[in-house]
């Protein structure tokens, strides 16, 4: 049950970059707030003690947990919150170390050693949610009516969600230990393969994020060459990529049969703490927006690049009057620091110090992990922020997203290792809503027409990324797994899912030329977290609709209140459901206009551009 801390990935929305920013000034973390090195000996140390606090634990408490009191449940509970949090601060450095560097092998060695051992500790602390779960509800409840153990009483409740999906002790522990061997073993494959990568254009040898990065550019030759060499790249790897997918599918079936989940994608729903109905709601109504949102947007976009259809490497290309000019470092950090606190000054000063502490690594180079993520590690350090940053406007919309994630992991922390991490679903939305302050700062500092036109444009994109790309990743999630319940998908089936999801979803201003039938492939959160990417959708409708009672809240001279709420939610990490944390600002995801009113934003956006 060792619970190593989630990485809160960017929605990959777009390319890195460019590498036109001055390398110079761009950080590199510093990880010493956790360990000095992988050879330090506080690692073999803690590793020790945590594996000898495990055991008396289980020695002290196996068996007897539901004839304990509520006090003493409450600090069996308060030691076992401790011993997984030293475990978490091991994991934590290790995954990091690998994200910056998946293709050194002592670095993997390393990884892999620390999974096996905190995996293997964390067999010992297994019994004690398995027991929480057995314990009669009249006598639980009866139990959180004493003070002692009321503070644990968010945890309690959202434990007892995987109640009917629970299995034996034994089973329990086989499908723990196994991991390592298993979905793990499996990520890890794929991340060193992507690491690895290297596409060939011209007379260059780039890592995948380089090249995506340049389908950005502004010219289309560039694009063109770029999107057909990475293609070509991924086809060379197609048959272990479609095998990475094929058994990642096959082990998520048999563990979903196991414990009982209706649909491939309930075990992730039961993880958010949301309704599978919620989801398809959301999902319903992403889909039926697509005519006038994607199809709609991309139709113009085609007669201002003067093409009568788009390529693949045409939908992320630059306006014509978009003049792409370099943002460095220095002034990146500067716009989002400036619109974050014109919102809160509370809210700029915790992100300012992840820059004055060395918590970001923005530095491209190869072997680091592609795209952006925060990593809330454990309440005891702090959390990290991993880029590749080139010196784009999106780079800076990336750096605010990930920052927003980091500001939000910082005040949660205050409610406990257990009880701090906060369901994906709402762990979107201080990111989400980071990237629409620093957006509308800039935009409303712009007066130059044209300027204003292409961040709009740009920031449609986004928005199109993150809810229209992200549902339609989802609707290709959805089919590969359930198709898979069948036998096993070719690499030529899988192509032709996902062709299928992007016709529907970017619609008919886009032909898509062969190369792009692999495109599937190199998409993380498929191979590490399974149906996460609803998320994204999720979080931007959701800021959507929370930014537009801000507004409002504005408008009546009430800002003051809804800065306080906001801040509140924030704080509250884990402990409160979606409902009671929109609640305060009138919102309600189970209604299904809250979907339709997150998506109007965008509509509207595109109403404003087309004007």
């Amino acid at each position: 049950m060792t619970r190593t801390p989630a990485l809160h990935a960017s929605a990959l929305h777009a390319p890195d970059g460019t590498a036109s920013a001055a390398a110079a000034e761009i950080p590199t973390w510093n990880l010493a707030d956790l360990y000095a090195s992988p050879q330090d000996p506080a690692i073999a140390a803690d590793l020790a003690e945590t594996q000898t606090r495990a055991k008396a634990y289980r020695a002290r408490f196996h068996g007897r947990i539901a004839s304990l009191s509520a006090a003493d449940l409450a600090q069996a509970i308060a030691d076992y919150e401790q011993i997984e949090e030293r475990l978490g601060r091991i994991s934590s450095y290790a995954q990091l170390l690998f994200s910056a560097d998946s293709t050194d092998a002592a670095t993997g060695q390393f990884y892999q050693m620390i999974s096996e051992q905190v995996t293997q500790i964390g067999s010992d602390l297994l019994f004690l949610p398995l027991e929480i779960n057995r314990i009669d509800d009249s006598a639980l409840s009866a139990m959180l009516a004493e003070p002692a153990l009321a503070r644990w009483a968010p945890w309690l409740r959202d434990l007892l969600v995987f109640r009917p999906h629970q299995l034996s002790d034994e089973a329990e522990k086989l499908f723990h230990e196994k991991d390592v061997t298993g979905h793990a073993a499996w990520s890890r494959l794929f991340d060193e393969t992507m690491a690895g990568m290297r596409v060939a254009i011209g007379s260059d040898e780039l890592t995948l994020s380089a090249a995506l990065n340049r389908l950005s550019d502004r010219d289309r030759a560039v694009r063109q060459q770029a999107g057909i060499a990475i293609g070509t790249a991924l086809k060379k790897h197609e048959k272990l990529l479609a095998l990475i997918t094929n058994i990642l599918a096959k082990d998520k079936e048999i563990s979903d049969n196991w414990r009982g989940y209706p649909t491939a994608g309930s075990a992730r729903n039961r993880g958010n703490m949301v309704e599978d109905e919620v989801v398809a709601a959301l999902v319903a109504a992403v889909t039926d927006a697509y005519p006038a949102l994607s199809h709609r947007y991309y139709a113009m976009k085609a007669k201002w690049l003067g093409l009568a259809k788009l390529q693949h490497w045409d939908r992320n290309a630059p306006l014509p009057e978009d003049d792409d000019r370099a943002v460095s470092w220095l002034q990146a950090r500067a716009k989002v620091l400036d619109s974050y606190g014109q919102f809160s000054h509370e809210l700029a000063s915790i992100a300012d110090t992840f820059f004055d502490r060395n918590w970001i690594d923005a530095t491209p180079r190869p072997g680091k992990s592609g795209g952006a993520f925060a990593h809330p590690t454990v309440p005891s350090a702090h959390p990290y922020v991993l880029m590749n940053f080139h010196g784009r406007t999106r780079d800076v919309m990336t750096l605010a997203h990930e920052l927003g994630h980091g500001v939000h992991q910082v005040l949660a922390s205050r409610q406990g290792y257990l009880m701090s991490g906060t369901p994906l679903t709402l762990a979107e939305t201080a990111s989400v809503f980071g990237e629409m302050l620093t957006f509308r700062a800039l935009l409303d500092a712009e007066t130059d027409p044209r300027r204003r036109r292409v961040m709009l444009a740009q920031k449609i994109e986004d928005m199109l990324n993150t809810v229209v790309r992200q549902i339609a990743f989802y609707q290709f999630e959805t089919a590969i797994h359930n198709e898979r319940r069948r036998g096993e998908l070719l690499p030529e089936r899988i192509s032709e899912i996902w062709l299928d999801v992007q016709r529907a979803s970017l619609g008919p201003a886009f032909e898509f030329t062969d190369e792009y039938r692999m495109f599937w492939s190199y998409v993380p959160h498929f191979i590490h977290s399974p149906f996460y990417v609803y998320a994204y959708a999720f979080g931007d409708c959701l800021v959507n609709a929370l930014y537009g009672v801000f507004q409002d809240a504005k408008a009546r001279g009430d800002e003051a209140g809804f800065i306080t709420n906001y801040m509140q939610m924030l704080r509250a990490g884990g402990t409160k459901r979606h409902r009671e944390l929109l609640a305060p600002f009138g919102l309600d995801a189970s209604d299904p206009q809250f979907w339709r009113r997150g998506l109007d934003v965008i509509s509207g956006f595109i109403d404003e551009l087309a004007e």
